[in-house]
This record gives C-alpha cells, structure tokens and sequence, in this order.
C-alpha cells in the first residue's frame, strides 16, 4: 500500500546531544501548547507520522526516539547506562528542559506510556498532562508473574536466561526482527489490517537491522522489574487520560479499566475494534480526542 506520508517529512528528523548520545526527534508547529509523543517498544517517533502534522496546527508538536530506539544511538547496556525506565524517564524530562523549554503535554503508547507517566513523576513541574494510549501493563512484571498461567510464571524467567547468553540472544533477535515476521507480529497487533503498510513495516524493521539493536532488545526482555503503571499513576501531579483499543490482545481492556479508578485519570475512552496501536491505526479517531483535551485542559 502506498505511503500518504510526505518521504521528506520522514526523512527530516533532527538530533539532540544527550549525554554523548545522539538523539533522534521530530518536530512540527510553532505555536500553540507543547506536545511531546513518546513510541512504544521496538517504534521510534515515525510511529506518531499521522498524528503530527495534524495536531501541529493548533500546537508545537515533538516525537522522540528514546535512547535504543529508532535513529537514537544504540550503546551497549550496562557501562554508563542501562535500559530502564529511569533512564528513558530522565531523557524526556531532560528534553524538556533543553529542547522544549517549556512544561508540555505528554502522550505515550505502550511502553512509552510508563516512560511519560516516570519522567512526570520525576519532574512534575514539567509535565501539565498525561494522555496514555494502551499503556503497557507489564504482566511478565516479577510482582505480576505469579498471576499468570503456570507456562508462563516457568516460562518467562527460562526465556529471559536464555536470551541472555548473547550468541543466543541475537540468533533469536535476528529471527524476529526481519520484515515478514515484523509484519505477521503487527497483523496480531492491528485489527484493521490495511494500516499495517510496507511503510510501517520498514519504520520498524530499519532501526533493528542497526548495530546495537540486538543488545538493547536483550536488555529490555530481561528486564521485569522497575515501575507499573499503578506504581506511578497515584504519583501524578497532573491530570491523566486513558484511551484504549478495545480489540488490544496484548494488552487486554478489562485490566486496563481498572486503571480508571485512579483519582488522576479523568477519562478513559474505549476505541471498538481497534487493537494496540490506535494512534497508528485509527488516527482519524484519536488525533481530535488528543487535540480536544490539550484545547481544553
């Protein structure tokens, strides 16, 4: 299918110094309130292309490659960083401070929705809201695995020892990151099969074929402890919204609700049909649901 994304919109992302580190963003807008949208595990900031230039006319709009991911550099874990949620938390409050400059409205996906939900924590001066969009519930979370099923509470800590003997660990990596089975994974991912493009089957593929990718989606597997959701949303100094497809298979809706409860979230919107990346895969429902609560909060 072709791509009704501009190639020169792709293909103009700018880099910020982080640490040593070159960091990947994109921006467009130049008035308006400050939005800063951050990518899910295994995406980068092309992954907000559709929702950008429209939220942009009415705010200034930021997506960025966290540290690992994307165009952003790929170090290897362990010597003057590691991959966690306190890292990727202090390079959005440190791109803030930086770049934007001024306190900005956060909106995550997936994982990126407990990286925006640490960096508010951490800095809430910076941050006047929160908009979550299938927020990952961490389920192979050490304090959430005795829940699962039996395969998986013996199953999970096997697979994550054996990715990380490292000859292991980057066979398995190259095995799943090549474009057909990137695609059959966002076919499980997407209900509405039509928006999983050639496109966005490269913005996810080109990244992992980067040195270093391996190692940071080894690191990553591994890692099962640090914040959940429910650690950081009773945190929260500002407000919160929740939006969620309901069709997500991996990260099921009914345990999503109970994140509503939370004084913080003001409102959660289910989007029918839709599964775990609704802002790639219905940006014709969310971008006027993100643009009305930035206009109004």
């Amino acid at each position: 299918m072709a791509s009704s994304i501009p190639t020169s919109f792709l293909s103009s992302a700018k880099t910020w110094n982080w640490q040593g580190f070159n960091i990947c963003y994109q921006n467009q807008g130049i008035t308006g309130p400050s939005i800063l949208m951050v990518h899910g595990f295994g995406a980068s900031w092309k992954h907000w292309r559709k929702n950008i230039p429209v939220l942009a006319k009415n705010s200034r709009v930021y997506a960025i490659d966290l540290l690992g991911f994307g165009a952003s550099d790929k170090p290897q874990p362990g010597n003057k960083l590691n991959y966690t949620f306190d890292t990727w938390g202090q390079q959005i409050t440190d791109f803030c401070r930086e770049v934007i400059r001024v306190p900005v409205f956060l909106v995550g996906n997936s994982i990126g929705c407990i990286v925006a939900m640490q960096a508010a924590v951490n800095n809430p001066d910076l941050v006047l809201g929160v908009a979550l969009i299938n927020c990952s519930l961490r389920l192979m979370h050490d304090h959430k695995r005795k829940d699962l099923p039996l395969f998986w509470r013996i199953g999970t800590p096997l697979l994550q020892k054996f990715l990380t003997f490292k000859p292991l660990g980057k066979f398995f990596f190259k095995k799943i990151a090549n474009p057909s089975t990137i695609r059959n994974i966002l076919f499980q991912a997407y209900i509405h099969r039509e928006a999983v493009t050639d496109e966005l089957v490269e913005i996810i593929a080109s990244p992992a074929r980067e040195y270093g990718a391996a190692d940071v989606f080894i690191a990553f597997t591994g890692y099962s402890s640090g914040p959940l959701a429910e650690d950081l949303l009773p945190q929260l100094k500002c407000p919160a919204i929740i939006l969620w497809g309901s069709a997500d298979p991996w990260e099921p809706i009914h345990l999503g609700r109970k994140l509503a409860e939370f004084a913080q979230v003001k409102k959660f919107i289910s989007l029918d049909g839709v599964g775990h990346c609704p802002q790639d895969e219905v940006p014709e429902l969310v971008n006027p649901i993100l643009q009305d609560w930035v206009q109004g909060s």
